[in-house]
């Protein structure tokens, strides 16, 4: 079927129009790098066309395995415009994460990083099947540039449908691993929108990416600034001595900054020597307040609701509509929201559901997931696996996970994923997960384990053996053992293990 291209606007329009409309303001900072919008799309459109060379097109995936770069933003732009996925996956996974990753997606093109994360990458490669599949090219040796030098400058002016996926973001492993939800363009640029509108995200507007860049959190920041041709500042990773040069030599109005950050940038600039004043973000501490400009904005106000990457970031705001008795706010103006009971038929306001949705930033599927497809997506809504509540003047309560879900810091992390590498403990009979408060984090991961009779392992041996399967950040911080979990029924009884083991400090809404 041809794209009605009328009424066609896609993630690669956006470059476009943005190099007519703003030819001489800066669209990317990256270190000593500094690209205006036509330079950014002549860079798009070589990437784009080198690898359009290379066999790349509609509906292939381009896999990046590396640290904040602009080539993350530069690569979506370049898959835009071939009708291409672009997957930015977790750099901090272990070996068999990435590989896992490597050969769900089944790339054609993988992009990766030697600095810091180089042993990973490769071990990860020479673990997975598709490890010799595709091209690979390493980002930060020159091969990637030489690529782009390869492609022409010419736009590839190629018909791309905007309901098709451009963009591909795992989700944590709710069910024992991560599924890529697939984003299309118009998810992508009407999200832009509702975001752009609440965060007061203009021309002007400034966004220090130093959030992770496969994290929605900081992805839907990352893309309103592109769409309402605003400047996105690149950082590889957090430092807070850079994280103040940048925001005082760019004038950066936006950032992603998580408490321990905000933390250390205080103690860092408790002299004052940074200029921090153009930087708008939620107050703080009296000299927080002081260093920067508290945020008015809608967002800023009453940040955050609900929300998860299968809906392109929020699904709920509580900037929308006033005060509100729910916790999550209000639903987006561009979603329909229903709560429902395990048959799909709506509930009563004040009962508790699961938390359905349809609407233009819904995604298209999981990809490869065709049995958990057609569970989430049926009836034509997209099923959360979150429970939540209609209150009576119809915002809305997010209640919790139909799995429980661990949050520390910016992170959430599924306690079947932590479980099912403890259980390959040959020492370990069984084991349950819990979150505990964290007075730094939020909360941090608790094991309880039952060792089989006669085995023996210590607290110390089983956190390194989660080390060494999954990404460090979701190994417990602490185990105690036990003789038996209590259950009930059949099921393991966390309440039961909350009330014995110190549980607690479970989210109540998505905060970006």
């Amino acid at each position: 079927m041809s794209v009605d291209l009328l009424h066609a606007l896609t993630v690669g329009d956006i470059v476009r129009e943005n190099r007519r409309s703003y030819p001489q303001r800066t669209a990317i900072v990256d270190g000593d790098l500094r690209l205006t919008w036509p330079e950014l799309d002549d860079r798009v459109n070589k990437l784009a066309n080198a690898l359009h060379d290379e066999g790349i097109g509609e509906g292939d995936r381009i896999l990046w395995l590396g640290q904040n770069s602009f080539r993350v933003l530069e690569g979506l732009l370049a898959a835009a415009k071939l009708g291409a996925i672009f997957c930015p996956a977790n750099w901090r996974q272990s070996a068999d994460e990435l590989a896992f990753v490597i050969d769900d997606t089944r790339a054609k093109v993988v992009i990766w990083q030697h600095g810091e994360i180089g042993d990973a990458v490769r071990a990860a490669r020479e673990l997975a099947e598709c490890g010799d599949a595709g091209l690979w090219l390493q980002h930060d040796n020159g091969e990637y540039e030489t690529l782009v030098a390869r492609g022409a400058a010419d736009d590839p002016d190629l018909e791309v449908d905007p309901a098709l996926p451009v963009l591909q973001l795992y989700t944590a492993a709710f069910t024992g691993r991560p599924s890529g939800a697939l984003l299309s363009h118009t998810a992508v640029l009407v999200q832009d929108l509702v975001m752009g509108n609440l965060q007061r995200v203009d021309s002007q507007y400034v966004y220090l990416n130093s959030g992770p860049l496969f994290h929605i959190a900081t992805f839907m920041t990352t893309l309103a600034t592109f769409h309402f041709g605003g400047t996105n500042v690149f950082t590889r990773r957090v430092d807070a001595d850079e994280l103040c040069r940048l925001i005082a030599e760019e004038h950066c109005t936006g950032a992603f900054l998580m408490g321990p950050t905000i933390g250390q940038i205080l103690e860092v600039n408790k002299d004052g020597r940074y200029d921090l004043s153009s930087l708008r973000t939620f107050p703080g501490k009296p000299e927080w307040n002081e260093m920067v400009t508290v945020d008015d904005s809608p967002w800023a106000r009453r940040p955050a609701g609900f929300g998860q990457t299968e809906v392109m970031g929020m699904l709920t705001l509580n900037a929308w509509g006033g005060d509100a008795e729910g916790s999550s706010g209000r639903a987006s103006p561009m979603a329909l929201v229903r709560i429902v009971d395990p048959d799909g038929n709506e509930v009563p306001a004040g009962e508790v559901g699961e938390i359905v949705a349809r609407g233009p930033t819904v995604m298209n599927g999981y990809l490869h997931r065709d049995d958990l497809n057609r569970e989430r997506l049926a009836g034509g809504w997209h099923h959360t696996n979150d429970l939540g509540r209609r209150e009576r003047d119809g915002s809305l309560t997010w209640v919790g996970p139909k799995t429980r879900l661990i949050k520390s810091a910016a992170e959430n992390i599924y306690p079947a994923e932590v479980e099912g590498a403890l259980q390959k403990h040959p020492a370990v009979q069984e084991a349950a997960v819990i979150g505990v408060p964290d007075k730094t984090w939020g909360q941090s991961v608790k094991a309880i384990v039952v060792l089989r009779e006669g085995s023996d392992a210590t607290e110390e041996d089983l956190i390194e053996h989660c080390r060494a399967l999954i990404a460090s950040y979701k190994k417990p911080k602490a185990v105690e053992f036990t003789d038996k979990l209590p259950r009930d029924g059949f099921a393991v009884d966390y309440a039961a293990l909350d009330e014995r083991f110190g549980g607690g400090g479970y989210p109540t809404s998505l905060r970006s």
